[in-house]
C-alpha cells in the first residue's frame, strides 16, 4: 500500500494553533517524511512557514511563534503527483486578498493535467508541479461567492480520491472527497474544532474524536 500525506487543520481561539499543530504533525510524521508546513490565519491575514524535512527539523521556536493566529492547517509530504522539491512543500497559498485561501491536501486527482490546461488557458499561472494547486486554483477559479460553493464546484470537476484542509483568513474547511477513500476526522479541543487524517493525532494533542468526515462532505468551521 502506498504512503499518503497527513493534513491536520485547527480552529480554536486562544490556544497556540501553530504549536498545537505542529504536535499534531509529528504525530502524523509516518504519513509523510519529505516536508512539513504550517499555516495560521488571525482573520485578517494568512501566514505560512514549509520547508523540506522532518517535522522536528523544519520547526523551532522561532517560526512557530511567528505563526499566530486561532486557525491553522498543516501538512506531512510524501510525493506522489509532483518532485521532492521545496516549489512543492504544502501547505500552498493560491489566489490573493479576498480571494485567497492556503490548502493541505491527501490523495490524487487522475484528471489534473486536463484541469491544469483548462486552468492555463483562463490566464492562471502554476508555481509548483502538484495536483494540489490545481485543486486550489479549481476552487477560486469558480463563478461561485460562497466559499462552500466554490469547493462543491471543484468537488463536481475532480476526479480522484483525496482528502482537503483547507483555510481562509476567518474559517477552517474539512473537505473529503465522494467515495470516501482517503481518512479524515472531526475533533473538538478546548472549545475549538480539530480535522485530521488520523485519530493519533487527536490524541496526541488532548483532542476528543467526534466522527469521521463523510464521504462527499464538507465542513466549515467558524467563529458561529
Amino acid at each position: 500500500m502506498r504512503e499518503s500525506c497527513g493534513v491536520f487543520g485547527i480552529y480554536c481561539p486562544g490556544e497556540d494553533v501553530a504549536r498545537l499543530t505542529f504536535f499534531a504533525l509529528y504525530a502524523l510524521q509516518h504519513r509523510g517524511q519529505e516536508s512539513a508546513g504550517i499555516a495560521t490565519a488571525n482573520g485578517k491575514q494568512i501566514q505560512l512557514y514549509a520547508d523540506m524535512g522532518l517535522v522536528s527539523q523544519v520547526f523551532d521556536e522561532s517560526s512557530l511563534s511567528q505563526l499566530t493566529g486561532h486557525i491553522a492547517i498543516g501538512h506531512n509530504r510524501y510525493s506522489t503527483t509532483g518532485s521532492s522539491r521545496k516549489i512543492n512543500v504544502q501547505p500552498l497559498l493560491v489566489g490573493e486578498e479576498n480571494n485567497c485561501l492556503a490548502l493541505a491536501h491527501n490523495g490524487n486527482t487522475v484528471n489534473s493535467a486536463f484541469l491544469l490546461r483548462e486552468l492555463n488557458e483562463q490566464g492562471y499561472e502554476f508555481h509548483t508541479t502538484t495536483d494540489s494547486e490545481v485543486i486550489g486554483n479549481l476552487i477560486i477559479s469558480s463563478p461561485a461567492k460562497d466559499v462552500i460553493e466554490k469547493i462543491r464546484y471543484a468537488m463536481h470537476r475532480l476526479q480522484g480520491a483525496y482528502s482537503l484542509t483547507l483555510m481562509t483568513k476567518n474559517a477552517l474547511y474539512a473537505v473529503r472527497d465522494p467515495w470516501g477513500v482517503r481518512p479524515l476526522c472531526l475533533g473538538k479541543i478546548n472549545g475549538g474544532w480539530v480535522v485530521a487524517s488520523e485519530s493519533c493525532a487527536l490524541d496526541h494533542i488532548g483532542a476528543t474524536i467526534v466522527r469521521e468526515v463523510e464521504p462527499g462532505e464538507i465542513i466549515r468551521i467558524d467563529e458561529n
